[in-house]
């Protein structure tokens, strides 16, 4: 299956967006992929050395859930809509930054759903150019809360109730 660009699925724009590649969507699980580099979606995050620090993972894993949750409601005639990311559980983290020139694929698999609420297994991973084989980086699980249009309008606005 061909996949748009990830802001297709998202209800962000740019510089906010920050995966490039869609790899996968499949029922209960996405897979999308960014290079940290100069030239991709992730400049203006980098530091000085070309790295991007980790705690950046969290927001990537994030728009992951978020392409998961677009390109679904874009199947069933829908448009993406804002999602919210609640937290964060058992984060793991092998490195201080992702190194100039990786390429991250990150992964979510949705655990359980019930409602508005969901928690999904997370994992970014650096995938070698040559061998094509992934190194896991990072690994968590997000907890996200998915509003009603009328509710996220409210919430951004604040006059939640």
């Amino acid at each position: 299956m061909t996949f748009l660009a990830a802001e297709h699925y998202l209800p962000h724009e740019a510089p906010m967006v920050m995966l490039e590649n869609v790899l996968d969507v499949g029922k209960d699980s996405a897979c999308c992929e960014v290079k940290v580099s100069a030239d991709s979606l992730l400049a203006s995050f980098l530091d000085q050395h070309g790295q991007l620090p980790v705690w950046f993972a969290i927001e990537l894993m994030a728009q992951t859930v978020g392409v998961w949750n677009g390109w679904h409601a874009q199947q069933e005639g829908g448009e993406p809509q804002l999602g919210m990311l609640l937290g964060g559980r058992g984060m793991k983290c092998s490195i201080a930054a992702f190194p100039a020139g990786s390429l991250l694929v990150i992964h979510v698999s949705q655990l359980l759903k019930d409602d508005k609420l969901a928690c999904f297994e997370c994992t970014i991973a650096s995938r070698d150019s040559q061998t094509q084989v992934d190194t896991q980086l990072v690994q968590a699980r997000l907890n996200t809360y998915q509003p009603e249009a009328e509710e996220a309008k409210r919430l951004l606005q604040g006059t939640a109730t």
